[in-house]
């Protein structure tokens, strides 16, 4: 008989118990044991190595590590982008960024256009409402609504730092051929259709993963 083998299965299938309690994505069952591996398991053309994958280490782990690691380096990056100059934080020149490129907008838009929670939004734009760089006013269109909308003062202290901030968004691509930022926008693009879906429901904390998880996963 071969023991090793038999090793092997009851190691997946306690991995499979393992990541199933934190989801309930499969049914607990050999048929969702075989589906977990069919999806989890599955082998593509050209497909990568992983640190763990000889473990059991699955794609989605990865790509959450990887997306955790980036967004470090890219704020690293950005960090150093406005050493020595007025701005406090990325979120900053990034709100700027965005009523520059988009205009005028009420607070609302402009924090979930950058995917924040409110309290951490308005801290955001009342610190730059206080440093006068962007101001608040009545909506043209709706007398009863707020806009804010970026100062002069804004664009020059934006204006001042783009250099080194077109530096720091640069590198955080890295080597990647014109061909790939492509692909990878493709991706992104899909990642984020799908989780702003989510986001645009505005779920309570408590209830977030749950509510997530109803939502087709292919």
């Amino acid at each position: 008989m071969n023991y090793s083998l038999i090793k092997d299965i009851l190691d997946l299938a306690q991995q499979f118990e393992t990541e199933n309690k934190q989801t309930n994505y499969f049914e607990n069952s050999v048929a969702g044991f075989k589906k977990w591996i069919s999806v989890t398991h599955k082998t593509y053309p050209n497909e990568p190595n992983w640190e763990g994958k000889e473990k059991g280490r699955s794609a989605e782990s990865v790509i959450n590590t990887l997306i955790v690691h980036l967004n470090r380096y890219a704020k690293s990056y950005s960090k150093s982008a406005i050493v020595g100059s007025e701005f406090s934080t990325q979120e900053d020149f990034i709100y700027l960024i965005n009523l520059k490129a988009f205009g005028q907008m009420s607070k609302t838009d402009l924090i979930k256009k950058n995917v924040h929670e409110k309290p951490t939004g308005m801290q955001i734009i009342n610190r730059l409402i206080g440093q006068g760089w962007i101001e608040q006013q009545d909506s043209k269109t709706d007398k009863r609504r707020k806009v804010i909308t970026i100062t002069q003062k804004g664009l020059t202290v934006l204006e001042n730092q783009m250099d080194k901030i077109r530096q720091a968004t640069a590198i955080v691509t890295g080597n990647l051929s014109q061909n790939e930022k492509i692909e990878l926008i493709r991706l992104l693009n899909k990642l984020d259709d799908f989780h702003q879906a989510i986001y645009d429901k505005n779920i309570e904390t408590e209830n977030l993963l749950k509510e997530a998880l109803t939502f087709k996963i292919v």
